[in-house]
């Protein structure tokens, strides 16, 4: 439940149920647990959800170095963190691309997705991301089980974007490729300890 809120940083229960694969009673259950001990809280309002406190992101970062040691896989972890470093700008240059159109007299314009040609061609290069990708996730999730979902999650939402579900590309509210992307990304800086100011290349 932690890892998922510090994942996230900020979630409602249907969100939590899927992050963590439990049914809507037990994530009720524990988040009134989490809660009463001063772990999680809620925030209401225009942007609602449940976010861990500053209690709760200690108990997470002690959780999970613990776990790291136990399966003594830091330097792995870390090897795989930079291979996938290595592909993160690519993947965001891609999904730039198929949000906005490369600009037309100066102008950049948004992705109408009319020009077939054009969002076909932004399609192929995802599959050579996620190609590369896929190895890196395999062997992660051999190192760490709480991580075998990636791979499968980023082919499900490619294959879906090849089927022209668009929306699965970049999408926020489905496990779009890039939302997944963006989620494994901040489990490989929270595994490691590392925050996004201060990685090579941020």
């Amino acid at each position: 439940m932690l890892h998922g809120l510090r994942l996230k940083g900020l979630a409602e229960e249907p969100a939590i149920e899927r992050l963590t694969g439990l049914p809507r009673a037990d994530v009720d259950t524990q988040l009134a647990k989490l809660e009463a001990d001063g772990l999680v809280r809620h925030r209401a309002g225009k942007v609602s959800g449940w976010s861990l406190t500053a209690a709760g992101r200690a108990d997470h970062t002690e959780a999970i170095t613990a776990d790291v040691a136990a399966a003594g896989c830091r330097r792995e972890v870390k090897d795989l963190y930079e291979a996938f470093l290595l592909l993160n700008p690519t993947l965001l240059s891609v999904c730039t691309d198929w949000q906005v159109r490369p600009p037309a007299g100066g102008h950049q314009q948004a992705n109408d997705h009319s020009d077939a040609g054009y969002d076909d061609d932004v399609v192929v290069r995802l599959g050579v991301v996620d190609a590369a990708v896929q190895p890196v996730c395999a062997q992660l999730g051999s190192l760490l089980d709480r991580c075998a979902h990636y791979g499968p999650r980023l082919t499900n939402a490619r294959v879906r974007v090849e089927r022209g579900e668009r929306q699965w590309f970049t999408g926020a509210a489905v496990d779009s490729y890039h939302a997944v992307w963006f989620e494994l990304h901040e489990d490989l800086l929270a595994t490691l300890g590392i925050t996004r100011g201060t990685e090579v290349g941020s």
